[in-house]
């Protein structure tokens, strides 16, 4: 999946609609991105925008993804459910749990109620694409 088609959405009459997912993050986790660079090891989940990307740090606890004002990892989207998923930090990575979204939670474009990520893993929230990476 090229970023170019990521900056895109299909919108009902077939028609495509600028999108900047960045734009959509709340503003403590634009913050918290902006201060982790230069990047330390770790792991990360990576928004790319149409001219920039961002990388938030995850810590070792439990992260929520939602619009709900709950979750630490808010995108204030509206195909974002306020409960979306739940990103669970593990020994060998992290594991992603879709929160009985509305829209599903994709990994590497497969609808998954569960999955392991891996080093790279683009994972699909909503209209909202992020990529998980292990530094």
């Amino acid at each position: 999946m090229s970023s170019q088609s990521l900056l895109l959405s299909p919108t009902a009459d077939g028609l495509t609609e600028r999108f900047d997912p960045i734009e959509c993050l709340d503003e403590s986790v634009r913050q918290r991105a902006e201060a982790a660079d230069p990047l330390e090891p770790g792991r990360y989940i990576e928004v790319q925008g149409p001219g920039r990307s961002l990388t938030i740090p995850l810590g070792g606890e439990v992260v929520r993804i939602g619009r709900g004002l709950a979750a630490e990892l808010r995108l204030d989207e509206s195909s974002v459910s306020r409960r979306h998923a739940i990103l669970v930090p593990r020994p060998g990575g992290a594991r992603i749990l879709d929160d009985r979204s509305s829209n599903g939670t994709f990994v590497n474009g497969r609808q998954v109620q569960q999955a392991d990520l891996r080093n790279g893993d683009v994972i699909v929230i909503g209209r909202v694409l992020l990529r998980y990476l292990e530094i």
